[in-house]
């Protein structure tokens, strides 16, 4: 009798292991092991920053600005002539903060006074208004911070102009 169930037992198991494969392998046949995601280019990170520049220009504002990609890595930043020595480090974390929470700073700003969620104030993030994620096709690329209070209009207007072209009829 005790060697009957053994036998039953190891019987089980492998049935058991047969089909957690089969289970497995459907899923890998289903699910893709890479994905496509987009990028934001050198030469887009740059028209950003002319377009920010001149709606500043246009606004009678000096300040600096850093464009960074989905992994928070630096791609492009500017400080126009008379900026604080700090704009673009203050740029830099804004950007940082926009990206990681996947929203403009001013709303993790208004999250952390509320006392509703407090994570930003201990995990190195400065939500400060003036930093936008940057989404394309529903993917966040990236984030653009500026160092101004008016930070969010500046970037807002540098993602229209370079995302946001108008449609050729």
């Amino acid at each position: 009798m005790r060697r009957h169930s053994s036998v039953v037992f190891v019987s089980l198991l492998a049935l058991a292991g047969s089909s957690g494969d089969a289970l497995a392998g459907q899923a890998a046949k289903s699910a893709s092991p890479t994905r496509d995601i987009k990028v934001i280019s050198s030469a887009g990170a740059r028209a950003m920053a002319d377009a920010c520049t001149a709606w500043a220009e246009q606004n009678k504002q000096v300040l600096a600005m850093a464009i960074i990609d989905w992994a928070g890595n630096l791609i492009e930043f500017h400080a126009m002539e008379g900026a604080p020595m700090n704009s673009i480090e203050t740029a830099q974390l804004k950007a940082k903060s926009a990206l990681r929470w996947r929203r403009p700073t001013s709303e993790t700003n208004k999250i952390v006074r509320s006392g509703e969620n407090l994570a930003a104030t201990f995990m190195n993030d400065f939500p400060q208004p003036g930093a936008l994620p940057i989404m394309v096709d529903g993917q966040v690329i990236g984030a653009m911070g500026v160092s101004s209070a008016d930070g969010e209009k500046c970037a807002q207007a540098a993602i229209d102009a370079v995302f946001r072209k108008p449609q050729s009829k």
